[in-house]
């Protein structure tokens, strides 16, 4: 059986469509009535509802949003799979992920090398950015960042999915990690020249400094030190080190990953007026 983690969030959801005719259990907090598969109540804030739901032979994909219990609660998810003797654990990390790293990337990183030392068959997916954020950071035609001019990737998080789907379907493999890219990087700038060619209606990126963009998003609500964390999170990534491509998706799937503009096509109706 393969059970999913997260069955409801933007890259669950696209894994269980991509699953349908296998067996297939989908694991979520509420009731998953509209996902038209097998599903179970668990929680990360409980590891053992999720434990209980795994046994031997099974495949785990392992996936959830962030919070501050996020690195103990996948940590001890971890360890009730090996325990049950599950056959392959595959998890979304990010692209860059090691301990200490600011935000998401630090927490990814402790869970991705308590992984690596559980003994359980691993694939880390460790993607870019996701194109699925980029209706909800535009605002009244514009978005901000601190990312300066450089390039950045973004990927369709159905590619994400289909590689998922790719390695749990598959007999299993060699334990490794995956860097997962869009096919092209972009400047901010640049993606806002492909919304507005899309969209048909301009749209601009602001870039600012660091400080203001972290009261540009304390504004927005974000408390204090996490505006500033993700204001310098944004211009460390806007650095280059997340302008490289890698030919992952199309390796493992037998396709090259989904264009920008495919996925603006596929998703006007996301982007408000």
């Amino acid at each position: 059986m393969i059970v999913i983690t997260g069955a409801t969030g933007t890259v669950g959801r696209a894994l269980v469509e991509r699953l349908r005719g296998h067996d297939v259990l989908a694991v979520a907090r509420r009731p998953a009535d509209d996902l038209g598969c097998a599903h179970a109540p668990g929680d990360f804030e409980r590891p053992e509802t999720i434990g209980r739901l795994l046994s031997a032979g099974d495949r785990l994909f392992l996936n959830s949003s962030l919070w501050p219990g996020f690195v103990a609660a996948h940590r001890a998810v971890i360890d009730l799979a090996a325990r049950a003797g599950v056959a392959q654990v595959v998890t979304v990390s990010v692209r860059g992920a090691r301990p200490g790293r600011r935000l998401g990337g630090g927490m990814h990183g402790e869970v991705d090398a308590h992984l690596r030392r559980s003994g359980v068959p691993y694939a880390i997916l460790q993607p870019t950015g996701f194109m699925q954020n980029l209706p909800g950071e535009i605002r009244d035609g514009r978005f901000h960042g601190s990312y300066g001019p450089k390039e950045v990737n973004y990927i369709d998080a159905r590619d994400i999915a289909d590689v998922a789907a790719a390695l749990l379907t598959r007999p299993v493999g060699a334990s490794g990690d995956h860097v997962l890219t869009g096919p092209e990087s972009l400047s901010h700038e640049g993606i806002a020249e492909r919304v507005t060619a899309a969209l048909g209606r301009p749209v601009r990126y602001v870039d600012l400094p660091v400080p203001e963009m972290a009261a540009h998003l304390e504004r927005q609500g974000l408390p204090s030190p996490l505006a500033a964390e993700l204001a310098a999170l944004m211009a460390e990534t806007g650095d280059g080190r997340w302008a490289s491509t890698t030919a992952a998706v199309e390796e493992i799937t037998g396709r090259p990953p989904r264009t920008l503009e495919r996925f603006l096509a596929d998703h006007r109706a996301a982007f408000a007026s």
